[in-house]
């Protein structure tokens, strides 16, 4: 019996791909970005703030391409450059050493800086800073900067979730379906870094409690929807976590050490722990249930 045909989870049928071709001949002058936003237009195949899921579309629309099912325009010429983002230039800020007490620094300023004039300044910090650099987020993403005594003292980011991690599923214990419905209500924290002259006492701590009382309202402003549950991972070879452990997050497992297109079934990078934050008592309940509209494509 052969297979149902389907991309990410979403079935495609004979009457699919009618409308897929016919989509195609009507618009003989358009490029494959236009085909897949004007795909995504007719299906109402959008997120949950109302912006196209384009990107997603695309890929359908390319396997659908590969496999003969439909005839794509060729591939327009890139130009040349596109596409590679330039290393995020050097913001100088004020490197004299905060060396003092939690008490003594003063009050934090927390400031989501995405879409804002400081987004270089986050991206620049990340860059030369971090020890794995800045890297451009897929999907829905926020950027944070935090501030004492008017200087950056530390960034954050996050990001979408992955859509499998074992040892998390677990916990959290939802059915497949509701994974695929609900994965976009979980936040990845994919980098946290203190500037390296600031030594200051309890203060990651101190800031991944803030992370938790305000990531849920920001991401609803931007995204329309809330977050229910943060998680990150920590490479036990450099870090022990400490900050996270004494914010109250809770070490779940380890990671395969395959990554997320794995096709060998071997650890092919670094196994790191997998860490997990609740933002809400009932996580579990409102992460399991299902909703009677169709389930959401991840990004």
């Amino acid at each position: 019996m052969q297979r149902p045909l389907s991309y990410r989870h979403r079935v495609i049928t004979d009457d699919d791909l009618v409308f897929i071709r016919k989509l195609i001949a009507e618009h003989p002058a358009s490029s494959r970005k236009d085909l897949s936003r004007k795909l995504c237009g007719a299906w109402n195949w959008v997120q949950a703030n109302g912006a196209l899921r384009d990107m997603v579309c695309r890929g359908l629309m390319l396997m659908l391409h590969r496999q003969g099912l439909i005839e794509l325009p060729p591939a327009r010429p890139i130009p040349l450059g596109f596409g590679q983002r330039r290393r995020p230039l050097l913001v100088s800020v004020d490197e004299t050493p905060l060396r003092m007490s939690f008490a003594e620094l003063g009050p934090l300023e927390v400031r989501q800086v995405r879409r804002t004039p400081e987004e270089a300044l986050f991206n620049s910090l990340l860059q030369h800073h971090h020890y794995l650099g800045y890297a451009q987020p897929v999907g829905e993403h926020l950027k944070y900067l935090v501030y004492a005594r008017g200087r950056p003292v530390a960034c954050l980011a996050w990001s979408s979730a992955p859509r499998h991690l074992g040892s998390r599923d677990r916990f959290i214990g939802w059915e497949p379906k509701a994974r695929l419905a609900n994965i976009g209500l979980l936040a990845y924290n994919t980098r946290f870094l203190v500037l390296p002259w600031v030594t200051v006492p309890h203060l990651a701590s101190h800031i991944l409690g803030r992370m938790a009382r305000m990531l849920s309202a920001d991401w609803q402003r931007l995204y329309a929807h809330p977050i229910y549950y943060l998680e990150t991972f920590i490479d036990p070879r450099r870090f022990r976590g400490t900050c996270y452990r004494a914010a109250n997050w809770k070490v779940l497992g380890v990671t395969t050490g395959r990554g997320k297109d794995d096709q060998a079934h071997k650890a092919n990078r670094p196994i790191k722990e997998v860490l997990g934050y609740p933002l809400v008592k009932d996580f579990r309940q409102r992460l399991s249930q299902l909703v009677a509209a169709e389930l959401p494509i991840a990004a």
